[in-house]
């Protein structure tokens, strides 16, 4: 009797758990059984694979071949597994040396002729490679990917006879070197661009600077869509633990790491979204539109549009920065720290308040229209600015505004200090960073608690005015919180967003 041992990785979430495929050949009627809970796609293998042998010039044992995908409880689906059952059987066959795959593991899908074709979420793959110690073997397509993860040794190949002379020492493979291509950061639009709007461009600062959540409402035209989209050019550049987040999650949702990475997402997923494309779900559980915004900006534009239960699924990832998707075998965790800005018009027609005298809507209309976001959610968000029309001017000459350059060099100096004080963004500041951080003199906290009384305002609304205040205190280069940063910071919370 033969039996080999071959390392892959499967995947689930964003997370790839080790599986260990044992081949074991034994006397008996030819047959080839395949265990280990495998799904449809898992268990056609089995032909992919004996084309593959056969066409490829090795032998088929004829033989009683019994593989095993262990661990069994863990769901397998995909043709991530050929490969490493092909090897297995090679190995356990005596066509290739078991002790050469002890070190390395491997993915891809064989097609009948023997040529590996690439699969989804291999950086999760890498990543879990290099923290075992071990080589990783992927198709020609995903290297570039898997090179993603520095300090492990990539072998790429295109055929299976390849990988099979580089495991019996007849033509060794060199390590896959990368080719740079994932250091081509494309230029984010410029702050420079959005005319007039000093105060909308002032509440973008504050947003980047502590990472806090802001709505935008105004009238159609006014530039909620432009000053949103420049947001990600003010945050901090992501540092590579973040980008290779980032960059994973991509992976898993057959998005090419390379068109997000290392620049942060910038999600824009259109109002008639469903719940399960903004969180996620399916039967295999995939990302959605918040985990893809993870370490970036979702922007919901036209919010009242969307349904009232696809958005209050954000309110518990908006506060724990992951989303848990429960099945009836298994529950999936996907990150969603990410940072929301959305905006809206101020009534069904958009023209409230416009001094044309424009607005048509009746007063049941507007509060029907309003009562589309519940006060919970408006809560979790730290700062709403109403944008005005700005007066019109065609073909203006290019005016002196500030650059998204400028504007980040400033949000870099305030992110900067709140890490090297509290470890965090102070959006993320929790009651003991608020107590320790965020301390009032007794005067100012009097007046903020009247304030916010008068205002009918939540206890969670008041430590949002403390941690915007907090962020505009760090924006000045400031130590302590006074009066003034109170007030601004209480400017941007409406009293109508009592919860």
């Amino acid at each position: 009797m033969s039996l080999a041992l071959v390392h892959s990785r499967a995947l689930v979430g964003v997370e790839a758990p080790a599986v260990t495929v044992e081949a074991h050949l034994a006397n008996g009627l030819p047959s080839l059984t395949l265990v280990g809970l495998p799904e449809t796609s898992v268990k056609e293998s089995k032909d992919r694979v004996r084309s593959a042998l056969l066409t490829s010039g090795f032998d088929f044992p004829a033989r009683r071949i019994t593989l095993s995908l262990a661990p069994a409880d863990l769901p397998k689906d995909g043709g991530r597994f050929d490969l490493a059952i092909a090897l297995g059987i090679l190995a356990a066959s005596g066509q290739v040396p078991v002790e050469s795959l002890e070190h390395s593991e491997c993915l891809g899908e064989l097609a009948l002729s023997g040529a590996v074709r690439p699969v989804q979420g291999v950086l999760p793959a890498a990543l879990a490679a290099r923290a075992a110690g071990r080589s990783l073997i992927v198709p020609l397509a995903n290297a570039e990917e898997a090179s993603l993860a520095s300090g492990l040794r990539v072998y790429a190949i295109e055929h299976l006879l390849q990988l099979v002379g580089h495991l019996n020492g007849q033509a060794p493979l060199e390590p896959y070197q990368a080719q740079g291509l994932l250091l081509e950061v494309r230029p984010y639009p410029d702050l420079a661009d959005v005319q007039g709007q000093a105060a909308a461009k002032r509440a973008l600062l504050i947003a980047a600077a502590g990472s806090h959540n802001l709505l935008f409402t105004g009238p159609p035209g006014t530039g909620k869509t432009l000053l949103a989209s420049r947001l990600p050019g003010l945050l901090p550049p992501l540092n590579e633990q973040e980008a290779l987040e980032v960059a994973a999650i991509h992976s898993v949702a057959s998005h090419a790491p390379l068109d997000a990475w290392p620049q942060r997402p910038f999600r824009h997923p259109h109002h008639s979204a469903s719940g399960p494309a903004l969180v996620g779900g399916g039967s295999r559980p995939r990302p959605g539109e918040i985990t893809l915004a993870h370490q970036g900006v979702l922007f919901l534009d036209e919010l009242p549009e969307f349904d009232r239960k696809v958005l209050e699924v954000l309110r518990e990832p908006m506060e724990s920065g992951e989303i848990v998707i429960a099945r009836a075998s298994d529950k999936v965790r996907f990150p969603a720290r990410f940072q929301l800005v959305a905006a809206m018009n101020p009534c069904p027609c958009g023209y409230l308040g416009d001094p044309g005298g424009r607005c048509r809507c009746g007063p049941e209309q507007i509060q029907r229209y309003r009562n589309k976001l519940s006060g919970p959610l408006l809560d979790r968000i730290d700062l709403h600015l109403t944008v005005a029309r700005e007066a019109t001017v065609l073909n203006a000459p290019p005016a002196a505004n500030e650059s998204s350059a400028t504007a980040a060099a400033q949000v870099a100096r305030a992110r900067q200090h709140q890490l090297d004080r509290q470890g965090c963004a102070n959006a993320f500041l929790d009651l003991n960073g608020l107590r320790e951080h965020c301390r009032l003199q007794d005067e100012d906290r009097h007046w903020l608690e009247q304030a916010c009384e008068r205002l009918g305002l939540s206890l969670r609304a008041a430590h949002r005015i403390l941690k915007v205040a907090r962020t505009l205190a760090d924006l000045a280069g400031l130590d302590a919180l006074d009066r003034q940063h109170l007030a601004e910071a209480l400017h941007y919370r409406p009293a109508r967003d009592n919860a």
